[in-house]
Parts: structure tokens; sequence; C-alpha cells
């Protein structure tokens, strides 16, 4: 049975991952993970004590315990979603994103290349390494341009630069030791067990409770959105027919601005849930959830679109995503909103919804 080792896998991407491959292959998993405040055992509730999956608590900055990892298991694939991701937060403080997302990434990749020079025949024709990374290295696309896997990365915040730093060490091991590597970018995620820092959670859960929806500067900032389940069986093709040292791209093809976005959640909430019979907005003396929407100073340094070309990826692997935006993103508010207890022990002593990454920008 081939062994697939997943760092990471007890947040967001990653347990959407872990379930898919479960359901989709017949490797056996071990999930890794530090369990920082986004990376939960909700999230994988009915799935750690599985006779295919197997839960190990470890930080991939570790070297002594990520060894003992491909020593004790041998794996054939290794899909690192391990990050710290919340751009607001690397504003606050980038250190965290330094030690995990590179340090983390280097370590990880050492122990990956150890192990693979070990290894012989079907075995080591078959290891993998997948970098889980995302668009935002490439930085801001200008007028209706998009990103291709050959464009230059211009990392705008601490969270972008240390992605893109990661990426260029994965490329490195590649070129410089032959390790059999694959790289992919993504666009803005969406779906289940998210945690409610990000846009489309946090303006379901502060729209049902009728809090303040906030929204960045002139909520004209663009963003392609991609289904969480629609970027995992895009991973699984990658690692299962990608070309070793290739990097792909992978996105929704749905751009909408920040407003547009907010927009569409009050209406699949209104479909749902209706304001009107809502006791919390029926205190607050509002109608609709659109009522809500709040602008707020924007975040320092704040790319103003992101748009990928996925077009590599459509033609070498056949992918395509499943989910419409409509469809993708009513299912999703309905997740949430069926969802309350899970929302509420995630964010239990860990986040109250506060904004984050307000740091003075310091002009030269």
């Amino acid at each position: 049975m081939e062994t697939m080792l997943v760092a990471g896998g007890a947040g967001f991407i990653g347990c959407n991952f872990v379930r898919l491959a479960l359901a989709r292959t017949e490797a056996r998993l071990v999930v890794v993970d530090k369990l920082t405040y986004a990376g939960s055992l909700h999230n994988l509730e009915g799935l750690a004590g599985r006779p295919r999956c197997r839960f190990l608590r470890g930080d991939i900055g570790d070297g002594d315990f990520v060894r003992r990892l491909f020593q004790d298991h041998r794996p054939s694939w290794t899909v690192n979603f391990a990050a710290e991701t919340h751009v607001d937060r690397s504003i606050d403080d980038p250190r965290p994103f330094l030690a995990t997302n590179v340090a983390g990434t280097a370590e990880l990749l050492e122990c990956a290349r150890t192990h693979y020079r070990q290894l012989e025949g079907s075995a080591r024709r078959r290891f993998r390494y997948l970098q889980v990374s995302s668009d935002e290295v490439y930085g801001s696309a200008e007028g209706k341009s998009t990103f291709s896997e050959a464009s230059a990365c211009a990392p705008n915040s601490p969270y972008a630069a240390s992605k893109a730093a990661a990426d260029h060490w994965v490329r490195a091991y590649h070129r410089t030791y032959g390790l059999p590597t694959l790289n992919t970018r993504c666009s803005n995620n969406y779906g289940p067990y998210q945690f409610p820092e990000k846009l489309i959670p946090l303006m379901v859960l502060n729209a049902m409770e009728a809090k303040p929806l906030p929204i960045y500067g002139d909520g004209g900032n663009v963003r392609d959105w991609l289904h969480v389940e629609d970027h995992c069986a895009a991973l699984l093709l990658v690692l299962q027919g990608g070309r070793p040292g290739a990097g792909y791209n992978i996105g929704g093809g749905n751009e909408r601005t920040n407003l547009e976005m907010v927009d569409q959640v009050c209406a699949c909430l209104e479909a749902l849930l209706p304001a009107a019979t809502n006791p919390a907005m029926h205190r607050r003396g509002l109608a609709a959830y659109a009522d809500l929407k709040r602008q707020v100073p924007d975040r320092p340094g704040h790319d103003r679109r992101y748009a990928v070309d996925s077009g590599k990826i459509r033609r070498e692997l056949g992918w395509l995503p499943r989910f419409g935006l409509e469809e993708g993103l009513a299912q999703t508010v309905r997740w949430y909103a069926e969802h309350r207890d899970w929302c509420r022990k995630v964010q239990e002593d860990n986040y109250d919804r506060r904004r984050l990454g307000t740091a003075d920008r310091v002009e030269s």
C-alpha cells in the first residue's frame, strides 16, 4: 500500500484534501499538523481513526521529528500544506511565517531528499514531493493580464514573500539534487472548514449575528475564487500525472471584487435565513444583511488583483473545476450556517473576529 505524508493536514485545504484522498485513492495517509490556531482536530473528525488515516502532531520545522516520519512511514508521496496563511497576521508579525513557511519547508525538503536518496527501483520512480503554494507570490496583476507559470514572483506581503521563498527552495531542490518536486499555485479557496478569519466565513458568521461586515478600502480588490474540492482534485491529478520539476497554476475562473463577493454572500444568506426572520437583525432594526456592510481602512500593501492562467493543468492533466461560483457559494454559506457548533469550537479561545493587520506603514 502506498503511503502519503500530508503536512498541514488539519488545516482548511489540508483536511479537505485528506477527505478526497481517502475517497479516491487506496493510499495510507499519515497526517501531520502542528495544531496552531487554524489547524484543528475538529477538522478531521471521523477521519483520523480510520484504518488508512493516522494523525501525528508535530512541527515540520523540527528536523528530528520529520526525519522520524520518513524513517517510520517511508512515504511515496509528500504533500506540504503546512503554512501560516493569513495576510493580516503576517503584517502584525511576520516571524511565524518565516519559521513555518520557509524554514519548515526547507527542513521538510531536506528530509525528503535524504529519504529519496535511499530509495531504489519503482519506489524511487514513484516518489513525489508536492508544494502547495498561492497565486499571491506573483503580486498584483495589472489590467486584464493573467499570470502564467513562467511569470516572475513579485510578492507584496510578508505572507506572499514567505510562500515565494518556499517555492524557490522547492525549485532549487529539484534542479540541484534531482528531487522529483511539483509546485502548485492556487487562487483564493472557499468551502467548508475554513477558519473564520477569512472573508467568506467571516461574512456569514457576522451577518447571522447582525455584526458589521468589514470591507477593506473601496471593496474593489479582485480575487479569483476556487472551490476547495476543485483545488484538491487538481492536486491529486498533479501528484498522479504531473511532470517532476513542473509548476501548475490552479484558478477557478471566477474573478469578483470583494464587494461583489460580500453582496453574493448576503444574497445567499437572505435565501437561506431571511434577515426579516433573524432575531439579531430585528433587534438592530435592519431589514437586509447588506445593511451591515461597512468600509474600513485598507490593508497595508493590499494587492489590487490576482489572476492566474490555468491552461497548463487543463491541457496536460485534463483538470476542470466542477463547481460554478453561484452553486459553490450557496453550498458554502449553507455549510457554515448549519455548522455553527464547529465554528464556535474552532474559534474558542483562539479568535474573536477582531480586525488584524492594521500596523502603521513606515514611509521612506
